[in-house]
């Protein structure tokens, strides 16, 4: 019998490991659409079928089988994307060499990571899960889609999205390997020194395979195979997206003009912190930057920054969005979007940019993500408000048109639904010495030491 029973729970894992990632038929309608890229539309239907955004128009029909949202007064809008995470992964940083290209953050996906759920709940369909900052060259990063729910970390894959890789400037790989190990790099110097001699490691290994491809000499051995310089190649041939950890303005015109160098034109920055001072040099090369809202100062060498960043790069024409880097704050980006008009000035679609279209064109699948439109993947996000106002709650996120998160589902959701019409006083007091004791003689000991 257990032989039988340990067959049968065999037989189970395996249809786990292999089944297809599920597809969705939706109809989303009469809602306020936000398509980012083309205006928005007032009540308007959205039709998914099989994963696929099949039609955007008004009063669409759909088979009985079909379920159907009412999304009357709600706000459509793509699903958010994170371009900075390192939520879904059982990894942080390879600290053991400063290039470190042969490893993998797809090899350590965890499904089962709440964080996945908490970022549902904020709108976030997809992001990129990378490792930390500790290597000059790092290892190769996973975009990823947040299908919670399931035990196969494959079901997290964006399947044929390109491949990215982690880089880091300044004080982490100088503080891990100089600092902590004795190694190159210990200056901002050595950090530029040991991207340029990987990638003439890079170059010397491509030119052995050619020359043994090629057959000239048959005495020739192969050259011994290596991972790390496979995929140090294949940035040098423009396969591999950088997205690369920086804040000063001087190391982020270092790395661009390394690129010019060897012919590297896919770079996007990280953080980028002091983006604005070189926007134009940026927008010149071409180099995304996925910044923070409002955050600096938290380490010397990002002590300057500006919560006017995005808006500064976004009006010199470089693809900019606002990423999370934090499992917490994945669940706010619309809020972090919604600073940008506070203190850029920004327009809705543009604004919205920084958190849908944005990235997805940073991470090479713009033609898959980031907006709704039809033949795109069926990932959407509804809000009760408008997705920039203080006011507004996800109420449920589908992805590839199956429904990941619905508010109304979830009894442990405490966020509040307030009503921004209703009228609160603007003071309010309340007596609470009775039951407070914390006080107690406090005002008698200040009024007699006073007399």
């Amino acid at each position: 019998m257990k032989k039988y029973s340990a067959i049968i729970i065999v037989s189970f894992l395996a249809f786990g490991l292999f089944a297809q990632t599920p597809k969705g038929d939706v109809l989303i309608k009469n809602g306020t659409v936000l398509t980012v890229t083309n205006g928005t539309r007032e009540n308007t239907d959205v039709l998914i079928k099989n994963g696929k955004i099949a039609r955007i128009g008004k009063n669409l029909k759909a088979p009985s089988e079909i379920i159907v949202v009412d999304a009357t007064g709600q706000f459509v809008m793509p699903g958010i994307i994170d371009a900075h995470s390192h939520i879904a992964i059982d990894a942080v940083n390879e600290g053991t060499n400063p290039v470190t290209a042969e490893v993998f953050t797809g090899d350590a996906l965890d499904p089962l990571d709440i964080a996945i759920y908490r970022a549902l709940a904020g709108g976030v369909t997809a992001s990129h899960s990378m490792h930390g900052s500790a290597n000059v060259i790092g290892g190769q990063c996973e975009t990823i889609k947040h299908r919670y729910g399931g035990y196969n970390p494959a079901d997290l894959e964006m399947k044929d999205a390109p491949r990215t890789i982690k880089f880091a400037l300044g004080e982490n790989p100088m503080r891990v390997h100089g600092e902590g190990n004795k190694l190159v790099p210990r200056t901002r110097m050595g950090v530029e020194q040991v991207i340029r001699k990987a990638f003439e490691d890079a170059k010397a290994y491509q030119n052995a395979w050619t020359a043994y491809e090629k057959g000239a000499d048959p005495s020739l051995a192969p050259p011994t195979y290596s991972r790390r310089l496979e995929t140090l190649s294949d940035i040098l041939t423009g396969d591999i997206i950088i997205h690369c950890h920086s804040y000063r303005a001087d190391e982020i015109l270092m790395l661009m003009n390394v690129c010019r160098d060897y012919g590297v034109s896919k770079l996007c920055f990280q953080h980028v912190n002091e983006g604005f001072k070189v926007a134009p040099e940026l927008a010149d090369f071409g180099a995304g930057a996925s910044v923070f809202a409002d955050w600096w100062a938290y380490k010397f060498e990002v002590y300057y920054s500006t919560a006017y960043n995005a808006a500064i790069l976004t009006r010199n024409g470089v693809v900019t969005s606002i990423n999370s880097d934090s499992g917490e704050l994945i669940r706010h980006l619309y809020h972090e979007a919604g600073k940008s008009q506070k203190y850029g000035g920004l327009t809705d679609d543009e604004a919205l940019a920084l958190i849908t279209i944005n990235p997805a064109k940073q991470l090479g699948v713009a033609d898959r993500i980031g907006s709704i439109e039809v033949g795109k993947d069926g990932d959407i996000a509804i809000f009760n408000n408008h997705p920039l106002s203080i006011y507004a709650i996800p109420q449920m996120t589908f992805i590839d048109g199956v429904k990941y998160f619905d508010i109304k589902e979830d009894n442990d959701d405490m966020r509040l639904d307030v009503d921004p019409e209703e009228a609160v006083p603007a003071f309010m007091m309340e007596d609470t010495h009775d039951h407070d004791r914390c006080m107690q003689g406090v005002f008698e000991q200040v009024f007699h030491s006073h007399h």
